[in-house]
């Protein structure tokens, strides 16, 4: 059986890397953790790995924070002596953050096979880090395991080979129904005085979002006049709490710290409704059957928006007013994707298992069949 590296840097990752590494576990492969400490503050690192049940890592790489280049450039760093003595058939990397990139590099130049879990998801944003780093990801991948139909043709349209793409399904709903009446069990509503139904739920972590006072205050703005209607909890991001603390928080919207895995799926599954700017909350909200007002102008997980729970408002604050209200009046009715059943992470484990090695499969640039190189001039 393979040895597979499965790498994890921050909190998005660690949802979507568990399940992976129990199916193939599971099947016998020997799985190797690397976590590459691009989230290293306890609140959003160490709870997680206990409310997940994640096995300490086997390495851990301590990047820390800096800017994408210093960051990527010490994981790339770090990461490439690992690989070679290691030596592993594959890695998988998930997700969009700039550990996902930096490894996926070092993988593509030393040889292993790459699997990219979360491929083909596309905001069409490219002032968004994320975007950079999703598409460069997919370009030297292996492997694209793409969680729904709209991730698939996208790649599809980008020219790359039927072999290299699979459609698993979302790793992240694995890890949510795994979980949800662990979650459901928490004490976090009556620890906040809260009650089922009757709050709302807000985070916001996203640059474009939290950096420029202005637009975080228009944002405070709206949050300020739909408290008005709703009370709000915002669980602060670590990125995110000097500024709040700057511009100041309207009355209505209570600030907690930031949650653990488990006690913010139970209040995802409690409130009234949810407003983020999180991609991952996007999805979670649409299989709880919550409803949720997405702060961003775009989204990489349109499936939300066609199939779940999801309504995209932008960041003008008149605009999520309005359209809070209008959820609120008539909330949008609960479905799920499908493949969101729990099993994404088993057919991605048949996927790497049974794909063959580095010197059996074709690599990414290679072509399926002959073609012709003549062109017209």
């Amino acid at each position: 059986m393979p040895r597979v590296v499965c790498v994890a840097g921050a909190r998005p990752n660690y949802m979507k890397i568990k399940p992976v590494m129990d199916a193939l576990e599971r099947r016998g492969a020997e799985v190797v953790l690397v976590h590459t400490g691009q989230h290293y503050d306890p609140a959003m690192n160490d709870v997680f790995f206990a409310d997940l049940g994640i096995r300490p890592p086997n390495r851990f790489l301590g990047v820390g924070s800096g800017t994408h280049a210093e960051q990527t450039g010490r994981v790339m760093t770090a990461f490439e002596p690992l690989v070679g003595e290691v030596s592993p058939d594959i890695v998988v990397v998930v997700g969009d953050i700039n550990s996902t990139l930096a490894c996926a590099l070092v993988t593509a130049k030393a040889g292993p096979l790459l699997a990219h879990v979360e491929a083909g998801l596309r905001s069409r944003d490219w002032s968004m880090p994320e975007e950079v780093n999703r598409v460069a990801t997919d370009r030297v991948s292996d492997y694209l395991l793409a969680p729904s139909p709209d991730a698939v043709v996208n790649l599809r349209a980008e020219g790359y080979r039927d072999d290299q793409i699979h459609l698993v399904g979302n790793v992240m709903i694995d890890t949510l129904l795994t979980n949800l009446e662990r979650a459901r069990a928490s004490d976090v509503l009556g620890r906040y005085g809260l009650s089922r139904g009757e709050f709302g739920l807000v985070t916001l972590h996203r640059p474009a979002n939290v950096d420029d006072p202005e637009v975080l205050a228009g944002l405070l703005k709206a949050l300020g006049e739909i408290a008005d209607r709703c009370p709000l909890l915002l669980p602060v991001h670590p990125r995110a709490a000097g500024r709040l603390a700057d511009i100041g928080v309207p009355g209505g919207v209570r600030l907690v710290p930031p949650a653990g895995y488990l006690d913010f799926i139970a209040l995802q599954d409690a409130a009234r409704l949810v407003l983020t700017d999180s991609g991952g909350i996007q999805e979670e909200t649409t299989a709880l059957g919550v409803p949720c007002v997405t702060l961003r102008d775009n989204t990489e997980r349109p499936i939300t928006v066609e199939q779940g729970t999801n309504v995209l408002a932008g960041r003008d604050p008149a605009r999520i007013v309005s359209t809070v209200h209008r959820v609120l009046d008539d909330p949008p009715a609960a479905r799920r994707p499908d493949l969101w059943d729990g099993r994404a992470s088993d057919r991605i484990a048949e996927v790497l298992l049974e794909g063959g090695t580095a010197r059996t499969r074709p690599r990414p640039t290679d072509q399926p069949t002959p073609v012709d190189r003549t062109f017209p001039i």
